[in-house]
């Protein structure tokens, strides 16, 4: 019985992370709303989610072990989701992740001027919205939702 449950907790953990990322992206390239920094820095505990939770559906080895990694990652995320959210609010300041772009391309006096010419995204603008809540916000709430549903199932993985 916990096997199956198991199992149904891994597939609703892999097709949940897919939806998301699939979701970001389709937000990002199909309505043109550029992410900042952070939004793409909130996107990899569901990648992570999507790695792993696959290994070991295929593999089913270390299951414990995978659980409780992919959930530590999920609170990660929750921390950074709550900064963002905090960011947006104007309880915290922007930090300097906010303000990176693409430095490695960076090679003459030229792409200097371009580079700080071009519009970055900040972290503190919503652009978009769903009823009314940045996804920063949907994030806090559904990174931390999965982070406690993952690591309960790992701290009580194999005691019935």
């Amino acid at each position: 019985m916990t096997l199956v449950k198991n199992k149904f907790l891994f597939i609703g953990i892999l097709t949940f992370s897919i939806f998301a990322i699939l979701f970001a992206y389709f937000v990002e390239h199909v309505l043109k709303h550029t992410p900042c920094n952070l939004c793409l820095i909130e996107r990899v505990p569901y990648l992570v989610a999507i790695v792993f939770t696959s290994l070991l559906l295929f593999f089913g080895k270390y299951e414990k072990i995978i659980l409780i990694f992919v959930g530590l990652f999920f609170a990660l995320g929750t921390i950074v989701s709550f900064y963002h959210f905090g960011i947006e609010q104007g309880f915290f300041n922007e930090s300097l992740v906010c303000s990176l772009n693409n430095i490695d391309a960076v090679t003459s006096t030229q792409d200097l001027l371009k580079e700080l010419k071009t519009q970055s995204v900040s972290c503190k603008d919503v652009t978009f919205k769903i009823f009314g809540f940045s996804l920063a916000t949907f994030n806090v709430i559904t990174s931390f939702v999965i982070c406690v549903i993952i690591l309960r199932a790992g701290i009580i993985y194999g005691k019935n």
